[in-house]
């Protein structure tokens, strides 16, 4: 099973956009995302909602990766539907998973949901090729891409500035301080006024520009 803070497997494989091989996008942001199967509703709304919010990835440098256990047939032809059903340009590619290679490799096929899908997971890797976080939906569950922009922003902010975000955060909310380790360094945060302090382990500050 993947582990939050460890390396993701590299893979090779086939996609809409041709070969794909992980290790070649080091250095940008990574969203793999999976989907059970070409050609279903809630999966489409997904497609759909990725594309529309491409140009937002984009600039944030992240580079979006769809999988599913489809042929590259297939998915050149449900990628044609959703272009011509949703007016939208699926400008990321899919990866064609046939041997359930991809997923094995990912742990995207949950045996108690199905043998011959891939549940919808959500995996956010670093320019290191680092797993930083992992989200897992059922099928019937159709993914917000709202909060998936949000982790994106949450994830480089902490990487960029060392800050954590407190619950609900949105960008330009203010960002919690990591909490002193020693119990010198938590008295001296008690009293520190540069920060909104409400306890020596929760402290807070504008996030930084």
């Amino acid at each position: 099973m993947l582990q939050l803070g460890a390396k993701v497997p590299d893979f090779e494989a086939n996609s809409t956009h041709g070969p794909v091989k992980l290790s070649n996008y080091k250095g940008k942001w990574l969203i793999v995302f999976s989907h059970p199967a070409d050609f279903t509703p809630v999966c489409s709304t997904e497609f759909a909602g990725f594309a529309e919010r491409f140009d937002e990835f984009d600039k944030r440098g992240v580079q979006l990766i769809g999988v599913s256990i489809d042929s590259v047939y297939s998915h050149i032809a449900w990628v044609r539907d959703i272009e011509k059903n949703f007016n939208v340009k699926v400008k990321f590619p899919v990866v064609a998973d046939l041997d359930q290679k991809v997923a094995r490799l990912f742990g995207m096929v949950h045996e108690p949901m199905a043998v011959t899908a891939a549940v919808r997971c959500v995996f956010f890797i670093d320019p290191e090729l680092t797993l930083r976080a992992m989200i897992y939906y059922p099928l019937s569950c159709g993914r917000n891409i709202d909060e998936i922009v949000r982790v994106v922003d949450a994830l480089q902010l902490n990487v960029k500035a060392g800050v954590a975000t407190p619950a609900n955060w949105r960008p330009g909310d203010d960002v919690i301080i990591p909490a002193p380790v020693t119990q010198q360094a938590a008295e001296e945060r008690a009293k520190d006024g540069s920060l909104k302090v409400t306890e020596w382990y929760l402290s807070r500050k504008p996030a930084p520009k």
